[in-house]
């Protein structure tokens, strides 16, 4: 053995100090790479629309009904099935709803844990006892552990249950233990969740959300536009941070910055207050309001405020940075006070509106003392908020650009492509990238805007994620530029219009789709799942590209996009049998779900239908642990040829 490969299995002996602990983790293994793989979930553009989120989360998007169809059969009619489902997804909701109907409470908690253990049972089977001892709820563990194991050793089981069961509702802790029963069963019907990015703005719970996937027991997390933007913000970059503000002005959720996050409004509130006072902003009402009490025009009037600032960082940034090549979303110098028009890449359109208190037609894009000073105490909001900070820290821990995951290729946008089909290559720091190297180079920047200890780094890497949010390169955005301004100010649409990247024309070709997976090291029998752009199933659009070699799952959350898209979005579950994509309906209310049994998921179409059941060992996590056993076993022959010696017991 080389001294290195000897020096890593001393270090690997600190875990195994004996042949016998050796052996006995080979042994674990060896039996868990024969279980069938868990399930994945994978969700996308979340657009804090927490209710929903939630409800797809509890009912795996139909993975929990597809259990209770598998362990009931025809023993139980529909309307069983749905009612058993939503007491898995809302227990506590659902026994209070039983209450009042009047029902015999004794013999409906009889039946619900029955029926619960059964479900259990068959959730657990594919997991070892040591994986599900540790999602056990710790109060109930042992009792839960006795009621979901097979035990042939007893003869009469049924009497051993009824037993248990008996002593549980004599006691009176039915209901604890029925809620922790469907907890668990929520807990282990999905191993894995993906979410494929855009979990801010829109809605008015992505804080919510966020506290969510922070308790969440597996998973990972792609990086949407919509994420890096308060990133950045996060970051103290001030361009990222007039954008987060403009934007949950325009949506009503300033709640979100107020009350989630503690951001104070006041700063720029005042600001606006007095220097918008008796200016017109009519071209900034809202698209929708939220649940404070703040008046609709100081609103408005913060909306134009904030919208101005973000157009003058934005052009001191470009300036900043010609590797951008971004110029042509500098407009501010381009228009003509006098005329009322903007030459926009040499076109001329009238605008709505000119009347900029705070623009210096001689340096447009200099923020005044008053603007600046709005800014500078809003950027120290941002940094010092230590709850934005901890989910920043998730997005890094849990997050990347993209993911490769047991032969798929997850990111949230697109690649970005030439007309021809070639990777798009850009320029960062004198060097071209292109490819899964542009990918990585800019996750690179992007972590260093948090963690560097450079305050050079940590600037650039904060303008980079300014860039990921909309720049005409950036794999998360995929198009050719944001018509913020076009949209307030120019009433012909035809400025607004933001042309999509090759990527979205080209994947349905077979070639193109291959030369990405390749890229990422995947081989041709591996998909591509990304989400950012909504499916018009309403028009026909199919959200399966190039055969079902391409995914689109945007998740359609967010209610803005609901009568455009025709239904609330896909989710995809990866099983051992299996891909399925699922259709949801708009999600109305727990109250719907509990008094009418009523579910979300309107249709599931198989996307790939596996000849054998694929097991654990087929898997990436499989194949470490396959690594694992190789590298134990050389750790033993070590043992035995006496190069590390056993520790003592």
């Amino acid at each position: 053995m080389n001294t290195e490969f000897v020096r890593y299995l001393e270090l690997l002996s600190e875990m195994y100090p004996t042949i016998d602990a050796a052996s006995t983790e080979i042994i674990n293994l060896q039996s868990i790479l024969n279980l069938p793989k868990g399930t994945e979930h994978f969700l996308s553009d979340i657009h804090g629309e927490y209710a929903s989120f939630s409800h797809v989360l509890r009912n795996g998007s139909g993975a929990v009904r597809k259990k209770i169809d598998d362990v009931f059969g025809h023993t139980l009619s529909k309307q069983d099935k749905c009612s058993l489902a939503s007491l898995i997804y809302y227990p506590r909701e659902k026994i209070d709803f039983v209450k009042r109907q009047g029902a015999d409470m004794k013999n409906w908690y009889k039946i619900m844990l029955y029926r619960l253990i059964e479900i259990c049972k068959v959730v657990s089977s594919k997991y070892t006892r040591s994986k599900v001892r540790k999602a056990l709820p710790t109060a109930y563990a042992y009792i839960i552990e006795e009621l979901i194991a097979e035990k042939p050793e007893i003869l009469n089981r049924g009497a051993y249950y009824d037993s248990i069961v008996n002593t549980i509702l004599e006691v009176g802790v039915a209901e604890k233990f029925i809620v922790a029963m469907a907890e668990l069963i929520q807990r282990l019907v999905v191993d894995h969740l993906h979410v494929l990015g855009d979990i801010f703005d829109r809605g008015s719970g992505a804080a919510r959300i966020m506290d969510r996937l922070c308790s969440y027991h597996s998973l990972d997390i792609q990086w949407g536009n919509h994420d890096v933007i308060w990133m950045g913000a996060a970051a103290g970059n001030t361009t990222c941070i007039a954008n987060i503000i403009r934007n949950s002005i325009r949506y009503g959720n300033l709640d979100v910055l107020e009350d989630s996050y503690g951001i104070n409004m006041l700063p720029l509130a005042t600001f606006a207050m007095t220097t918008y006072e008796n200016i017109d902003c009519g071209c900034f009402a809202l698209k929708k309001r939220g649940s404070h009490d703040m008046d609709i025009y100081l609103e408005m009037k913060m909306h134009k405020a904030i919208t101005i600032i973000q157009l003058k960082l934005e052009g001191q940034l470009i300036a900043k940075h010609p590797e951008f090549e971004m110029d042509n979303r500098c407009l501010l110098h381009r228009i003509d006070f006098e005329k009322k028009t903007v030459n926009i890449d040499g076109i001329i359109y009238s605008m709505k509106d000119i009347d900029f208190p705070t623009v210096n037609k001689d340096n447009p894009y200099e923020l005044t003392d008053r603007e600046a000073e709005v800014m500078e105490k809003l950027r120290e909001a941002f940094i010092h908020c230590e709850k934005l900070q901890k989910h920043t820290q998730l997005l890094l821990k849990k997050g990347g650009m993209y993911k490769t995951y047991n032969g798929n290729i997850l990111f949230h946008g697109c690649m970005p492509l030439n007309e021809d089909g070639s990777f798009k290559e850009m320029i960062i720091d004198g060097r071209a990238y292109s490819g899964k190297s542009l990918f990585d180079v800019f996750e690179e920047y992007c972590r260093k805007a948090l963690l560097s200890l450079d305050h050079e780094q940590r600037k650039n890497g904060g303008d980079i994620l300014w860039y990921l949010w909309n720049g005409p390169n950036s794999p998360l955005f995929g198009r050719t530029k944001m018509s913020t301004f076009e949209r307030y100010f120019i009433e012909d649409e035809n400025s607004h219009l933001e042309g999509k990247n090759a990527y979205y024309n080209l994947i349905e070709d077979d070639e193109t789709a291959n030369k990405i997976l390749s890229e990422f090291g995947l081989d041709e029998t591996g998909h591509i799942i990304n989400g950012h752009v909504p499916v018009h199933q309403s028009e026909g659009e199919n959200p399966l590209k190039c055969g079902g070699k391409m995914i689109m799952i945007d998740g359609g959350f967010s209610k803005a996009y609901h009568k455009l898209t025709g239904i609330a979005g896909y989710t995809l579950t990866y099983n051992s049998y299996g891909l399925t994509l699922t259709a949801h309906e708009p999600f109305e209310s727990v109250e719907q779900v509990i008094r009418n049994d009523k579910d979300i998921v309107s249709n599931q179409v198989a996307v790939q239908q596996n000849a054998n059941r694929v097991i654990v060992g087929d898997t990436d996590n499989g194949k470490r642990m396959k690594k694992n056993i190789d590298d134990l076993k050389e750790l033993i022959k070590a043992y035995r040829l006496g190069t590390i010696s056993e520790k003592e017991k």
